[in-house]
């Protein structure tokens, strides 16, 4: 004798309206909780990346600055990596393998020589995740 084994019926087939509506509430709770955190950290990496690309565009200024004899001056910008500025005597660039690279909210970097800070020679900057005035806390500079 076989046991009494219950057939599925076809109301027994499928998830209720109820049950679909809990785990959609359970998605979007977990959702805007780590949202949030992993936007949070999104933004932390790019300004740490920020910081390593202002060092090492600042390692290949020095190198520009132990051939041609001193920084590039803000009107030739950044661009004197690349290309060999106008005056320059000596220039064994390119410094930089293609183009200019930009920040990591691809925006350009703000190049300033001589800098207005003082014991500084140049001001390398990023506007940080939004333009603003010169200063703001989403900026990231040189140190």
């Amino acid at each position: 004798m076989r046991p009494n084994r219950r057939h599925p019926t076809r109301r027994d087939a499928g998830f209720t309206l109820l049950e679909i509506l809990v785990v959609i509430a359970i998605l979007g709770l977990l959702v805007g909780l780590v949202a949030p955190a992993a936007l949070r950290q999104l933004g932390f990496a790019r300004g740490s990346i920020a910081r390593q690309s202002i060092e090492r565009l600042g390692a290949v200024l020095d190198l520009y600055k132990l051939d041609v004899g001193s920084y590039p001056n803000t009107a030739q910008g950044l661009q004197a990596l690349v290309q060999r500025p106008a005056g320059a005597a000596v220039w064994n660039g390119p410094y930089l393998n293609g183009a200019l690279p930009a920040d990591p909210w691809g925006r350009p970097w703000q190049y300033r020589a001589p800098s207005n800070r003082p014991g500084r020679d140049y001001d390398l900057c990023s506007e940080g995740p939004e333009p603003q005035a010169r200063g703001s806390a989403g900026q990231v500079c040189n140190p």
